[in-house]
């Protein structure tokens, strides 16, 4: 049984505040309702890494240490 492609969810998507900023080094998140996805701006369709609200409170609290 093949499943039918799903479309890609427009979430609102910002730049981080860390990322290079010529343009080579630029990492975007989106909050969503069951945490966070962090996806590589330059590759906008590609994959995205999903992380818990938790694992990416953490992430940020050891960020900024």
């Amino acid at each position: 049984m093949l499943s039918t492609p799903q479309p890609i969810p427009d979430y609102a998507w910002f730049k981080s505040s860390y990322s290079g900023g010529n343009a080579t080094e630029c990492v975007e998140a989106a909050f969503v309702s069951t945490g966070v996805r962090i996806r590589d701006s330059k590759q906008r369709r590609g994959p995205c890494l999903a992380v818990s609200a938790k694992a990416w409170k953490s992430f940020v609290a050891y960020s900024l240490r």
